[in-house]
Parts: structure tokens; sequence; C-alpha cells
């Protein structure tokens, strides 16, 4: 079983104020996972951002903060008008893989999944077992869920893969990013930044300024957090570039790729 994580500035550009899918990476990508199952059987699971999807919403609505219960009616609207956008993005990447030849099926997370405080506290994963037994790829995404403390919050793909890792236990865990792994500093702007080919411990974050840019879920940092803490559990994962051709079925055939391992081992 693999989990593949694709970041939503893959998919989309992230930066735009306008829900913009990027048509060209999403065949691409779709077509190297199609290879990568007519290659060689495997169980596949697809996590994938929100993009230029999600973020602008939550962060107009302000989703995971406190308010005054006069503003619920307006949050409630809020909470869906996300829902709706991060859908319709799911949409258009399952349309892609469809015609790939690949049988995706959406899963939305508000449909099966609650948190507490902006941490998942429940999901019932029986529905993906059946789907995996069958032969289906689930598709899950970043989305918004209800909140026990906070009324709703955002819960991000890099979160997701963490509750689903620690629960079925995959044989790998990948991130596709817009960088080749883990840098102290944003490679996009800094010809010094010093890349990690293995990442162990949050002390390495002392000087860390992250590699993209921050947003509602946390960037870099939140991504690694959740990967460290599936480390702890024996569960290694590895952050790729998904913007290079081939990496993505090379990953998953297990061929060498540069990347950044995070893993609590030597």
């Amino acid at each position: 079983m693999i989990i593949l994580k694709i970041g939503g500035s893959i998919l989309t550009n992230k930066d735009s104020k306008m829900s913009e899918v990027n048509p060209t990476s999403l065949k691409r990508i779709a077509s190297e996972i199609k290879a990568s199952m007519d290659a060689s059987p495997k169980q596949l699971i697809i996590v994938h951002g929100a993009g230029s999807f999600g973020h602008p919403p939550a962060k107009k609505h302000k989703i995971g903060e406190e308010f005054d219960e006069s503003e619920y009616p307006q949050k409630r609207l809020g909470f869906c008008e996300i829902q709706n956008e991060v859908k319709k993005l799911n949409m258009y990447i399952c349309e892609a893989f469809i015609k790939e030849g690949i049988p995706v099926i959406a899963v939305p997370a508000s449909g099966f999944i609650t948190a507490s405080n902006k941490r998942i506290t429940s999901g019932n994963l029986d529905l993906f077992k059946n789907y995996l037994q069958k032969g289906f790829v689930p598709v899950i995404y970043g989305d918004v869920v209800l909140d026990e403390e906070l009324e709703f919050c955002v819960i991000s793909g890099d979160q997701l893969i963490q509750y689903l890792a620690k629960n079925l236990n995959p044989d790998q865990v990948v991130l596709g990013t817009d960088v080749d792994g883990v840098y102290d500093k944003n490679p996009k702007t800094h010809d010094d930044a010093m890349f990690f080919d293995k990442f162990t411990s949050l002390d390495d974050l002392d000087t860390f300024e992250g590699t993209t840019n921050v947003d509602v879920t946390g960037g870099m940092v939140g991504k690694i957090k959740e990967l460290l803490y599936l480390a702890d559990l024996g569960i290694e994962s590895k952050i790729i570039n998904a913007e290079v051709e081939d990496n993505i079925f090379k990953v998953l055939e297990n061929k060498d790729v540069k990347g950044t391992i995070i893993s609590r081992g030597n």
C-alpha cells in the first residue's frame, strides 16, 4: 500500500486569487500514476492539497478561529463555500485520472472526519479498506470539518496523511511538492539553501525558514511535523519534487529519486 500526497501548488496556481487548475501538471501526474499501476500491482491512496481553490476562502472566512455566536450564520456559509471549492478541485482531478484509466473514487474528509482544536479525533476508515480491496484508488483532500471546540476547522492533506498512515500502516508514504525536498531556506529565493537528504528531529528546525509559502495549513514545517509523528511509529516517508517529469512514476516504482527522507533512524 502506498499513500501519495500531491501538493496543491502542483495541481493549481496556489498564489492566484482565482481557482485555477494546472492542466499540464495534472495530466502528466495522472499518466505517471497510470504507468506505475500498469507496471506493478499496488494499493494506492491519493491525497491532494486544496491549492488556490481552498486556501483563499479559508483565509477570508478565518475558519478555525474562535468567533462570536452572532457570526455563526456567516461562518457556516463560509464553511459551505470552502467545502464546495475543494470539491470542485477534486472533481477536476478525478476526471483527469479517470480519463487515464485510473479507477479513482472521491472520499471527502468533511463527510466522515471530525476534529477537536484542529486535530482529527475520529474517522471510520472501513470504506477506504473496502474500496482498496475492490481495486479502487480512494482520493481524499484538504477539507473543512466539524470541530468540537472551534465549531469548524481546516484539515490539511498533510494531517490526513498522518491519520491514514497510522491507521492503515502503508508500506510507503510519499509527498510530492514543488521543491526537491527539505531545505533550511527557500531554495527558490536563496542560492545558499542547504538540502536535507534526511530529516530526523524537530531540532533541525531551529534555523528553518521553510520552503514554500506559509499558508492556513502550516506550509513545509507543518508537513515535517506530521511526518515526524509517523516516523515515531516506524513509518518512513519521503518528500520529492512532483514537478520533475517521471519523479512520481519512479518513486512509486521504488526507484531512486532525489528527495528528503523523514525518519527517526540513523
